[in-house]
């Protein structure tokens, strides 16, 4: 199963296939899931500054289109594999269906370590990757956009290269740029956006005010930055604790987001943030497992485990990043009456409004900021809904309910199609 070479995987394995269980899928349809319908592996000879030509190796995974096209991520990372390119691409697949967008499932990466490469350097390996696989994406086919390690700039030099080999602009063909080349407003806080929308659907089902909640934040790179921001703006919320890679602050009355950001930005970490006497110090481990209405992990995977599932007194576990609970952690917060909101519900406004600047760019009309988060808000509810509906009508837990309602959109799109 491709999806074996990602950490944390296994849940998605285990919980797809009791998916399948569930809904009595066609055993064909389920054996199709479990690969990727095609991939690619290219070599790119890159001229590097010193005049010498550095061979780098890329990969893209078109995982499944029955929906449309397929739609992820690159990434440019030292240690990037083809299985976890592979296993992300599963991923798209569920992520897109369970928003209901009509999109695939894809990821690209190339390995490479964009920390040591100049501006230059890193122009021309983004132009030879797309030289290399242009023939095979685009707007009606696959569609990057940003991932670990890229950004607007990268995926603007790739629409360029993509531009030059086709004679004319196709900005469709990759998401995540900037706005002047037909990016979308509101992209930036998308992912944490959405996950505030899914949040505010949870806490009405739970009944928790969320203007006297209290929340704390694992993760304080761009989704845990603006889900400080935005759960106080939009909701009133009081965030009593943050962290990052080199360790974390709480206090009891509350950490203003405009001081906590001054800090991260002239400090280089939240760890040593100190603003008044009620101020304390807070590991990654201990802030988990603080007395906080609302839980959101965004950081790394495999954060909440069997060792400290137990100890999540949360009401709500809103997972921002990817995976941060393994497969025995989550069957004993289903136990507790924890509602963990899935990841790859809660962070999908990211993709979301990647597929609105699709729409954008097809027409060549752009919305203003209002109408992106009035658009993303309708899409996240009803997404989060359609979960909660499977939760109730089969008696599961809230990962299974989300994996019910991809893997039905998927395998309904298929056999629509006549592949099984």
């Amino acid at each position: 199963d491709v999806l074996g070479g990602l950490v944390g995987s296994e849940m998605c394995i285990r919980d797809r296939a009791e998916a399948a269980e569930i809904m009595d899928l066609d055993p064909a349809v389920h054996e199709l899931l479990r690969w990727p319908l095609r991939e690619f592996h290219v070599t790119l000879p890159v001229k590097m500054d010193d005049g010498t030509t550095q061979v780098f190796h890329g990969f893209r995974v078109q995982y499944n289109d029955a929906r449309g096209p397929t739609k992820g991520g690159l990434r440019f990372h030292p240690d990037e594999t083809i299985d976890t390119v592979r296993a992300l691409a599963a991923w798209m697949t569920w992520k897109t269906a369970v928003v209901d967008i009509p999109l695939g499932g894809g990821k690209g990466g190339i390995i490479c370590n964009p920390k040591e490469m100049s501006m230059g350097e890193l122009e021309r390996l983004s132009r030879a990757y797309i030289r290399a696989i242009g023939h095979y994406i685009g707007e009606e086919t696959d569609v990057p956009a940003p991932d670990v390690y890229t950004t607007p700039q990268i995926m603007a030099w790739m629409m360029d290269e993509y531009a030059a080999m086709r004679g004319y602009n196709v900005p469709g063909m990759i998401t995540g740029k900037p706005l002047p080349l037909g990016g979308s407003e509101g992209r930036g806080d998308a992912t944490a956006r959405g996950g505030m929308y899914t949040i505010r659907e949870a806490a009405k089902i739970l009944g928790i005010d969320l203007a006297n909640a209290t929340v704390a934040i694992q993760g304080y790179g761009n989704a845990g930055q603006f889900a400080h921001q935005l759960v106080a703006e939009l909701f009133g919320s009081k965030v009593v604790a943050v962290s990052d890679s080199k360790g974390g602050v709480y206090d009891e009355h509350g950490l203003d987001f405009d001081k906590v950001m001054e800090w991260k930005q002239q400090e280089g970490t939240v760890a040593t943030y100190e603003c008044c006497e009620g101020t304390k110090k807070v590991s990654n481990e201990e802030l988990l497992e603080l007395d906080v209405d609302i839980l959101i992990p965004a950081a790394l995977e495999n954060q909440i485990g069997p060792w400290n599932a137990a100890k999540i007194t949360a009401k709500i576990v809103a997972e921002l990043a990817n995976g941060p609970t393994t497969p025995e952690a989550d069957d004993i917060l289903h136990e507790n009456g924890v509602y963990v909101i899935p990841d790859f519900l809660c962070n999908a406004g990211g993709v979301t409004v990647s597929y609105f600047e699709q729409v954008q760019n097809a027409y060549d009309f752009y919305w203003e900021i209002e109408e992106v988060h009035e658009k993303l808000d309708r899409k996240m509810t009803a997404a989060f809904h359609a979960v909660h509906d499977a939760i109730q009508q089969y008696k599961v837990n809230t990962r299974m309910g989300a994996y019910i309602v991809s893997v039905a959109r998927v395998a309904e799109a298929m056999s629509l199609r006549g592949w099984v």
